[in-house]
């Protein structure tokens, strides 16, 4: 059963079309990422499904709540995380969940056991008499999702919530994740680490404001129509301005040391590319989520070119 149905979703800002006719399905206990470039419309979606943005046209229900009607209801089940979490710096950590569980109406024994919980999961209780402003990134966002929690959510959005934090702490953000989501949360998050993407049960790639593909990481990578070879050269950058030019070929992209080359199956030529680049190697290989939300970027913006 679904705990998230958005149908036909549009919002609209003057000429733009910021999200276009968003149709998804996100069921209890899921971990749903929603990734796209900047300016994709995944914010705006997220804003919308909160309550914090009306639609143009369409609808979102949240726990079997209208959130358009029945937007007080929506905020009881749901906790929001935003890019920039009100956070005050010159409290301390316990302070600030102390401020938030006065918003929600949290006292006496609950907020006491609910404040050593969340602490001990994040490992912030050698923490708790730091101010805020002191604290890192990474501690930071462990503060920002206690405070969300304080009041027992059923569904959490974050909208890039490690967005410039350090990769061990991206790693123990997503470990309290799965913590949560064994207890029965709903995770639906947008990030722009495409790693952070592989870690979802389901991943919906947007481009300017319609989803383009919606399936589990490893369905993405397979269910790909393009062929992806790795490409080994002594000179990378040259090659790649080459291999741009070639017939069948739809993108080319730095990976490292090596050229990640996505072409049409039955356009290219192989034997002609390995002639006019006789000095590089190639090798088939299953593309990385990276890969195929590059390629299919890369694709819409060719059909809309052409």
């Amino acid at each position: 059963m679904s705990i998230i149905s958005i149908q036909g979703l549009t919002r609209r800002f003057g000429d733009l079309v910021a999200v276009d006719r968003l149709n998804l399905e996100i069921s209890k206990g899921e971990i749903f990422g929603l990734v796209g470039p900047d300016g994709a419309g995944k914010t705006t979606t997220l804003r919308m499904v909160c309550g914090l943005m009306d639609p143009t046209e369409g609808r979102a229900l949240v726990a079997g709540h209208d959130v358009a009607k029945e937007v007080d209801a929506v905020k009881d089940q749901i906790g929001y995380m935003a890019q920039r979490f009100g956070l005050y710096q010159d409290l301390t950590v316990e302070e600030n969940m102390d401020f938030y569980a006065d918003l929600f109406g949290i006292l006496g024994r609950e907020r006491e056991d609910l404040k050593v919980r969340l602490l001990k999961m994040t490992r912030m209780e050698p923490f708790r008499q730091r101010p805020a402003g002191k604290l890192s990134g990474g501690m930071k966002q462990k503060l920002a999702l206690m405070c969300t929690l304080l009041h027992h959510p059923a569904i959490l959005f974050l909208d890039e919530p490690t967005n410039g934090v350090d990769p061990v702490s991206r790693r123990d953000f997503w470990a309290i994740l799965y913590q949560l989501v064994k207890g029965g949360l709903t995770v639906f998050v947008t990030t722009a680490y495409l790693d952070e993407a592989e870690r979802c049960n389901r991943v919906g790639l947007m481009y300017r404001g319609r989803l383009i593909r919606c399936e589990p990481p490893a369905a993405l990578k397979v269910l790909v129509n393009e062929v992806c070879y790795e490409v080994t050269a002594p000179d990378p950058r040259a090659l790649r301005v080459v291999l741009e030019n070639q017939p069948g070929v739809l993108s080319v992209e730095a990976s490292g040391p090596t050229l990640h080359l996505f072409a049409d199956p039955r356009a290219i030529d192989l034997s002609r590319i390995r002639g006019v680049a006789p000095a590089a190697e190639f090798r088939e290989i299953v593309p990385s989520l990276e890969d195929v939300f590059i390629a299919e970027v890369r694709k819409q913006e060719a059909s809309r070119a052409a």
